[in-house]
C-alpha cells in the first residue's frame, strides 16, 4: 500500500487554513470534473482530490492524519503504526461521513472501520445524541483512543492521561488543545473495550443540558513479552537444547510474577504449555500460554565447535528436515 501526501495532491501547504483548502478544492474541482474536463486522467485526479479534500476538510479526520507526521513521502510503502491515532479526542460528527470503500486502500487503512468508534461494546451509551440543537438536549459524546500497559489490566491502576482535541483558531487555522483526566482502569479491561467517563464529552448545544460523555477505547501498547489474543496472553519462552530434550523446570516470567514451569522431556520448538486462568482477570479469565522456543548456544570457540561436531556424529540418523520430505 502506498503513502498519499494529501497536501501534495491537494497543492496547500500543512499550515493551510481550513479556508485555503476549502478555495483549493474548489478551483481544482473545477478544473478535473470528468464531465468538462479536457485533462489526461482528470476522472482518476479528480476522485483523488475528493479523497484529500474528505480529510483535509474535516478537522478531526485532518489532525490524526498530521499525527503521521512529514516524514512519509508520496507513494512509500506504507502501514499505520498501531498506535497512529491514540490520544486524540473526537466527536461523533467526525466518524458519521463518507464511505471509505469508495477510496483508496490508503484512506480506508486510516478511516475505514478501524477508526471509527459505534455503539457496540459501549455499555450505557446514548445512540442518536449527537447532531441535536434542543435548548436542554444533552451534549455531544465525544471518543478517544488510550495506550494502556497489559500489566495495569491484570491489577487496575489510576492514570494520568492527557488528550489532544483538535480545534479550529479564529484564524482557521487547525490547532489542538490538551483534556488531562484522571483515568481509573478497570481490572480485566481488554482491548477493545471501553472506559466511560460521564460528563467529560461535550457542553449542551443549548448550555441548559448535561455534558456529553467520553469514551476511551483501550489497546495495549506494545509490550517486549507478551502478546494479547482476547483475554489470552501468549509468551515465547526460550529453553536450552537439553532443557527441551531432558525436561527441566524453569522460571518464567508473566504479568502476575514470576512462575515455576515444567517442561516436558522431549519438547519442540513451537510447543504450547497452558496456565489455565492466568490470563488477564475477569468473571472468566483468559489463560496464559507459553510457547517454547529452542535456542541453540553459540559455538564461539574450538572446544564448543567440536561438542557441535561430536553431536552432529551422536545423532547423525537424525533429519530435522524428513517431514518436508528432503534427505
Amino acid at each position: 500500500m502506498e503513502f498519499k501526501d494529501y497536501y501534495k495532491i491537494m497543492g496547500v501547504p500543512r499550515d493551510a487554513s481550513q479556508d485555503d483548502i476549502r478555495r483549493a478544492y474548489r478551483k481544482l474541482a473545477r478544473k478535473y470534473h470528468p464531465d468538462v474536463s479536457k485533462e489526461p486522467q482528470a476522472e482518476a485526479r479528480f476522485k483523488e482530490l475528493g479523497e484529500a479534500y474528505e480529510v483535509l476538510k474535516d478537522p478531526e479526520k485532518r489532525v490524526a492524519y498530521d499525527r503521521l507526521g512529514t516524514n512519509w513521502k508520496e507513494n512509500q510503502e506504507f502501514r499505520p503504526p498501531p498506535d497512529w491515532n491514540a490520544g486524540f479526542e473526537f466527536s461523533e460528527r467526525g466518524f458519521a461521513g463518507g464511505d471509505a470503500s469508495q477510496y483508496s486502500d490508503f484512506f480506508e487503512s486510516l478511516f475505514g472501520r478501524s477508526f471509527r468508534f459505534t455503539q457496540a461494546g459501549r455499555e450505557g451509551a446514548a445512540p442518536g445524541r449527537g447532531g441535536t440543537h434542543d435548548f436542554h438536549a444533552p451534549g455531544e459524546d465525544h471518543y478517544a483512543k488510550v495506550m494502556i500497559d497489559l500489566e495495569d489490566s491484570y491489577t487496575g491502576a489510576t492514570r494520568t492521561i492527557t488528550l489532544q482535541v483538535p480545534e479550529v483558531d479564529a484564524q482557521g487555522h487547525l490547532t489542538t488543545r490538551e483534556h488531562r483526566l484522571n483515568v481509573v482502569i478497570p481490572r480485566g479491561i481488554r482491548a477493545k473495550q471501553y472506559i466511560r467517563l460521564p460528563g467529560q464529552g461535550a457542553p449542551s448545544a443549548g448550555g441548559q443540558g448535561k455534558r456529553g460523555d467520553l469514551y476511551l477505547e483501550v489497546e495495549f501498547r506494545p509490550h517486549p513479552y507478551y502478546r494479547v489474543d482476547g483475554a489470552d496472553v501468549y509468551l515465547d519462552l526460550p529453553v536450552a537444547p537439553w532443557e527441551a530434550a531432558l525436561g527441566a523446570t524453569v522460571k518464567a516470567p508473566t504479568p502476575g510474577g514470576v512462575v515455576e514451569l515444567k517442561i516436558p522431556a522431549g519438547s519442540t520448538t513451537g510447543r504450547k504449555l497452558r496456565l489455565k486462568g492466568r490470563g488477564i482477570p475477569s468473571k472468566t479469565p483468559g489463560d496464559f500460554f507459553v510457547v517454547l522456543r529452542i535456542d541453540t548456544p553459540p559455538a564461539s570457540d574450538e572446544a564448543d565447535k567440536a561438542f557441535y561436531r561430536k553431536m552432529a556424529e551422536q545423532f547423525k540418523s537424525y533429519n530435522p528436515r524428513a517431514g518436508l520430505g528432503v534427505k
